[in-house]
């Protein structure tokens, strides 16, 4: 396949063989950009863990300073008495049985589906629709809860969740190329704390193998992970 122009630039502006700061990586992300529309930041941290331990999943949430520069489909499924608070804290469907059964016919039109505890029972067949797509609510996520006007504004507000894969890599989006190097650079920090502060006492050696940062169709940029660990 032949490369454009701006591949061909944008290679040529990555050292494949250095190791790049945060502060570098996150200027560097916005120069290489080669898109003409606001690509997504992206990091991806493989990590020296066993992700089939089920004391090594790596997984939690954190709110970016910054948020993500996009806007997030957020649907509470409650009871009826908590409807009115989830609506008036923003989110863009509320409700229960109807879209139970529309989530069963294969409507996955959310990003993120936040659950009260009573109704768990119900959701819990959804677990093959939902399962592969990580839209699944859970409690150690803040996805399961009663108070859902705020874990609607914390989604709202820049919050994430990640998880490691199965090859022991965390892949999360961090903001935009149109946000400034320091937006950038202080989303990714916050991430990268965040999984750092998750390291599991029953894994060994190296944590942080490799940290890479990429736009959208743009070339990765390693990061130099020693600095990142301190």
């Amino acid at each position: 396949m032949s490369l454009t122009k701006k591949r061909k630039v944008a290679l040529a502006k990555v050292d494949k063989n250095k190791f790049y700061s945060l502060k570098d990586a996150s200027t560097l992300v916005k120069e290489i950009n080669c898109t003409k529309f606001d690509s997504s930041v992206d990091l991806h941290i493989r990590l020296g863990v066993d992700p089939k331990k089920a004391d090594q999943q790596v997984r939690g949430t954190v709110s970016l300073p910054h948020g993500t520069g996009r806007t997030k489909k957020v649907l509470v499924l409650c009871t009826p008495d908590k409807e009115a608070a989830a609506r008036e804290a923003g989110a863009d469907y509320v409700g229960l049985d109807e879209f139970v059964t529309k989530i069963e016919g294969g409507w996955v039109d959310m990003d993120v589906i936040i659950a009260t505890p009573s109704v768990m029972p119900k959701i819990g067949k959804l677990g093959k629709v939902l399962g592969p797509r990580n839209l699944m609510p859970n409690p150690k996520t803040g996805t399961v809860t009663n108070d859902v006007a705020a874990a609607v504004n914390e989604v709202k507000g820049g919050k994430i969740a990640f998880k490691v894969d199965k090859a022991g890599i965390v892949h999360a989006s961090i903001g935009r190329v149109s946000f400034s190097a320091e937006k950038i650079a202080e989303n990714s920090s916050e991430l990268l704390n965040a999984i750092i502060k998750l390291k599991p006492s029953s894994s060994k050696g190296t944590y942080l193998k490799g940290v890479s940062m990429a736009s959208s169709m743009s070339p990765g940029i390693s990061l130099e992970t020693k600095s990142l660990m301190n």
